[in-house]
């Protein structure tokens, strides 16, 4: 059994001590110290060993759970999972700019369906203040620039705030050299459906259920599509095609709609499946910062050692939807056919926006912002669960997915759907029905409700004329 004596927990950093504790069982796991189905030590001895809470133990064992590195079985403790026989450690990519570099200055929301005419709108989930000054120094700045057309690939100042960003907060790895900025993250899935043409590829699979417009713009691409099912952990990865050079879009952090989040033992079976097939896997990870509970799960990309993940983010969840500003990361092969077709193309990001992100993000208010928001928006989540349970009955029940922008909500057998979500557009309330919402298969019809722009103090009662008879 492993000894955590060596954990060397600092209560002197600014790193919370949970994190601390996570990173060096992650690290022993990875490294291969220690083995599939070794018991790590009970949450009292844990806390004995480290001098932490028992409670401190508890989160960090819990996000260990949560990425698949542990498991528990009960009245048993804690094990070490089985991941593959692979080279799980993280080191240097070639061409990868140095984090020193990176930081040299400034120099997808999920929605589909009929949008009311009407909205809630919740002025605490962004500061507007801050982003103003950001835009109002821009045109004082860099009034030169602003006469210039805009880099096809996006502009160099935010290239390098994002690199930047991507490695602390997400674990990606990317020079500014791989980044392509687009305006949303289906203006990218173009570019990239010709990247992928290029490579001979034909065939891309996409998640049951799962995001309908990225479908829709692979079917006027030419491309033939797979639906995949989605489990408990994940895209069903044993339903993949085999012995063909294919692509597959996956949300492995926070998949969409489901919330499912793919174990690390899958992640590495899914870069397998991609290397054995000469295949393309496109990482969604449109939200996975808001993650209310434990970390945000470290992105797939870090894991990549083939150069065979695509990585896709946008800022429209973090940000304010406006603002259609998404990126991609692209592997080495894949950029180079990215500068072959780049000149075919004009940059639709404005230029302004671009550049107020980059200092946006470069003096740190950025960060500050999701922080404030993933605060925010848990509470929301937990008063919407609590309304739907009080206000619901047996009408509807909420299914909690402990992160994202929305909530899912499951109708009983006496709810008219239809009803239910005009009466959510009267409201100003974002429902979407399950026609609209990625369920419109299966057994479970579920409907996708959006908690993030109502206001904290009116969901309780917003909820409860909802839910009224």
């Amino acid at each position: 059994m492993i000894q955590l004596f060596s954990a060397n927990i600092d209560h002197n950093q600014s790193t919370p001590l949970y994190v601390q504790l996570y990173r060096f069982i992650k690290g022993e796991i990875s490294g291969g110290r220690l083995p599939a189905g070794e018991r790590l030590p009970s949450l009292r001895e844990a806390a004995r060993q480290t001098g932490l809470s028992i409670t401190t133990c508890s989160l960090a064992y819990g996000q260990l759970e949560t990425e698949g590195y542990i498991f528990s079985k009960p009245q048993s403790g804690f094990y070490v999972a089985d991941l593959p026989a692979m080279d799980k450690t993280v080191g240097t990519v070639p061409g990868v700019l140095s984090q020193k570099a990176a930081k040299s200055g400034p120099s997808g929301n999920k929605t589909a369906g009929t949008v009311p005419t009407v909205l809630w709108h919740d002025p605490e989930a962004f500061d507007f203040r801050s982003w103003r000054k950001c835009v109002t120094r821009v045109y004082n700045d860099c009034e030169e620039q602003l006469f210039t057309r805009g880099d096809v690939q996006g502009e160099l100042a935010l290239r390098r705030e994002i690199a930047r960003y991507v490695y602390e907060a997400r674990g990606v790895y990317a020079s500014e050299e791989q980044i392509v900025v687009g305006a949303g993250t289906q203006q990218l899935t173009a570019h990239l459906g010709r990247i992928l043409k290029k490579l001979g590829i034909a065939y891309v699979s996409v998640e049951e259920p799962g995001y309908l417009p990225v479908r829709r713009m692979f079917l006027d691409a030419g491309f033939s599509l797979r639906e995949v099912p989605v489990g408990p952990e994940g895209l069903r990865i044993d339903r993949l095609p085999v012995n063909i050079p294919s692509a597959v879009y996956v949300s492995p952090a926070n998949q969409f709609p489901t919330g499912a989040v793919m174990p690390v033992a899958k992640r590495y079976e899914l870069l397998e499946w991609a290397k054995e097939n000469e295949s393309v896997i496109i990482e969604d990870d449109y939200d996975s910062e808001l993650r209310y509970f434990g970390r945000p799960i470290p992105a797939l990309q870090g894991l990549d050692k083939d150069g065979r993940v695509v990585y896709i983010s946008s800022f429209s969840s973090t940000l304010f939807p406006a603002v259609r500003i998404s990126y991609m990361v692209l592997p080495a092969k894949l950029t180079e056919l990215f500068a072959s077709i780049r000149e075919e193309y004009s940059q639709t990001c404005s230029k302004t926006e671009q550049l107020a992100l980059a200092y946006f993000m470069a003096d740190g208010t950025y960060e500050s912002n999701i922080r404030k928001k993933r605060a925010l928006y848990a509470r929301k989540l937990t008063k919407a669960v609590r309304a739907f349970g009080k206000y619901g009955g047996d009408r509807i029940r909420p299914l909690d997915t402990r992160s994202g922008i929305s909530l899912l909500l499951l109708p009983g057998d006496g709810l008219d759907v239809e009803a239910f979500c005009r009466r959510g557009a009267e409201l100003g309330l974002r429902i979407l029905p399950p026609e609209n919402g990625a369920f419109s298969s299966g057994p479970e019809k579920r409907m996708v409700f959006y908690y993030n722009q109502v206001p904290l103090g009116e969901l309780d009662e917003l909820i409860r004329r909802l839910c009224a008879e």
